[in-house]
């Protein structure tokens, strides 16, 4: 019989012992991982930790849990939609090709380049993204995959009965994800892939075509529409890096709350390019969320691999999750 897999105990530094940034004042992780760190938070994917996380796979059912890439239709945030040609090879071959295809689209993640702030991006880049490709590109994310142990924290759920709607600005904060976490009677381990199932996409899946198109006027500005999700206070942020989780991906279109408070702060700001955080957006985590209250357990194996494309600033998930 092959040994069992022990991960080594992990130190997470304390987010209040990370220094700050001079002109954010926000606190970084730039020089925990060594200069020129392209990984940020998915350095926490080791291999002893993927290994570990390997042997949540109990029953090998499979779970796709990114939206197919024509969706959302119409695409939000002043995006094209894709076209898609098929054309003929031969007489018993075809070949296709797209054209306008936004990286952001369908179920996605925000690579490093994706959002600076006034001391830069991670790491301190400053680069300009065509001239210097290689720096906090996505294809470093795609050399590994971002494949770990994931955990279904279902704040649909907890808000049944209560008239909650994920169309509003309901701001989730730390205390309630770890109540539900404590309701589903699983903690987080160093490593771990946080899934935040807000119902977000479920209610969108749900709209008929003209109201996926009424709803699509109001998201041409980032800030001008309504979404629950993660508070963009610094006490999250702090949650998240001392948890130890890896990545967040969330079933909303920002992660965090919008419209956010700017008293409050931008989460995005604060994970992206202070601590490097691996964040993802528009994951459908309703089928997902079926199996696991079947199962009576919120863990998986969570495989997804990003486009290994070079300077790239972000790319559809691919993203799924077995049981």
């Amino acid at each position: 019989m092959a040994d069992s897999v022990v991960v080594p105990f992990d130190v997470v530094v304390p987010f209040d012992e990370l220094p700050l940034l001079p002109e954010s004042g926000l606190r970084h992780s730039w020089d925990l991982h060594g200069p020129g760190d392209q990984l940020g938070t998915l350095n926490r994917l080791t291999g002893p930790v993927v290994a570990a996380a390997a042997t949540s796979v109990r029953t090998g059912e499979r779970i796709g849990v990114s939206l197919p890439l024509g969706l959302p239709d119409p695409p939000f945030f002043g995006r094209q939609a894709f076209k898609h040609t098929v054309y003929p090879m031969g007489p018993t071959a075809f070949d296709d090709f797209v054209d306008g295809f936004y990286l952001q689209c369908s179920s996605q993640w925000d690579g490093l380049r994706h959002v600076g702030g006034p001391d830069g991006w991670y790491g301190g880049w400053r680069g300009t993204p065509n001239g210097d490709p290689q720096p906090l590109g996505i294809h470093h994310w795609a050399a590994r995959g971002i494949i770990g142990r994931g955990v279904l924290i279902d704040m649909l759920a907890a808000r049944a009965g209560t008239g909650y709607d994920p169309f509003t600005s309901v701001a989730f904060a730390p205390e309630d994800l770890s109540a539900a976490l404590s309701a589903a009677g699983v903690s987080l381990r160093y490593g771990d892939i946080l899934c935040v199932r807000t119902g977000w996409t479920d209610k969108y899946l749900a709209l008929s075509p003209a109201q996926r198109e009424e709803l699509a006027t109001t998201m041409v500005d980032v800030h001008g529409y309504s979404a629950a999700g993660l508070a963009g206070s610094e006490a999250m942020a702090r949650f998240l890096w001392d948890s130890g989780v890896a990545a967040v991906a969330c079933d909303n279109p920002a992660v965090e709350v919008v419209p956010g408070d700017p008293s409050v702060g931008s989460l995005h700001a604060r994970l992206i390019p202070c601590l490097g955080f691996a964040i993802g957006e528009l994951f459908d985590f309703g089928p997902l969320a079926s199996a696991c209250e079947q199962a009576g357990r919120s863990e998986f194996l969570f495989v997804s691999v990003p486009l290994n494309l070079t300077g790239g600033v972000g790319s559809p998930a691919n993203a799924v999750a077995i049981l």
